[in-house]
């Protein structure tokens, strides 16, 4: 399958990126297609997203100089934003498993071997969909993790977070989980960590777990501006 790694992109134009690839899986025109990439400051909402566990106002989005989208993934709201690995797996998964648990448990899998190469211990909570580390009674999120899916196509994804400003969650209730923490690469380590190299090695986790070979892209989009 491909992998499209880019820099930091305004949300709206990487959903679009997602969409166009989606459209082409579910016409046989496209190939699966991972992309790896950063966000600048924004709020996504999912479909089940509860409004209480929305602490910003338009006056403190524009002081943070954050967007806000409502969008067709699951689960609640989360933040994205420098700092933050955000990967799209836009997959058929009748070329995998047509399973969408198998998908979610796959995916966490992915990270939490990512996460074992930086020697950090990471795993899974029952019923809390994404990836934790920490103690007992302590944990605190590392990724979260939504997608949606059709006709056994799937798109959206996760956000992993290496040196992310942990702040912006303060504004709202992560993914619906008002009792756990939120915590990053860099905090667990307390040294500074490269974005390239996170996404290097999780390129490698990722095709090691899927049991793909990933192949550089030649997709383009020529209508979107992508730093």
């Amino acid at each position: 399958m491909k992998i499209l790694q880019l820099g930091t992109v305004p949300f709206g134009e990487a959903w679009e990126i997602q969409r166009q690839i989606f459209r082409g899986l579910l016409s046989g025109e496209e190939q699966d297609t991972l992309i790896l990439l950063e966000h600048p400051h924004v709020y996504t909402q999912g479909r089940i997203t509860d409004k209480e566990n929305l602490l910003f106002t338009d006056e403190k989005l524009q002081e943070l100089d954050a967007e806000t989208f409502e969008i067709d993934r699951g689960g609640d709201v989360t933040y994205h934003g420098p700092g933050q690995l955000v990967g799209y797996p836009v997959l058929n998964l009748g070329h995998f498993k047509e399973d969408l648990g198998w998908y979610l448990r796959t995916l966490e899998e992915s990270i939490i071997d990512l996460l074992a190469t930086y020697s950090i211990e990471a795993f899974r909570i029952k019923g809390r969909t994404g990836v934790w580390v920490g103690e007992a009674g302590g944990e605190e999120k590392i990724c979260a993790i939504g997608i949606k899916a059709s006709r056994w196509c799937v798109m959206h994804g996760f956000a992993l977070n290496v040196s992310t400003d942990l702040s912006y969650f303060e504004n709202i209730v992560p993914c619906g989980i008002g009792d756990r923490g939120v915590t990053s690469i860099e905090r667990r380590l307390g040294r500074k960590i490269e974005m390239q190299e996170v996404k290097d090695r999780f390129a490698k986790s990722f095709a090691k777990v899927f049991e793909v070979e990933l192949l550089p892209s030649d997709i383009s989009f020529p209508s979107l501006a992508i730093a």
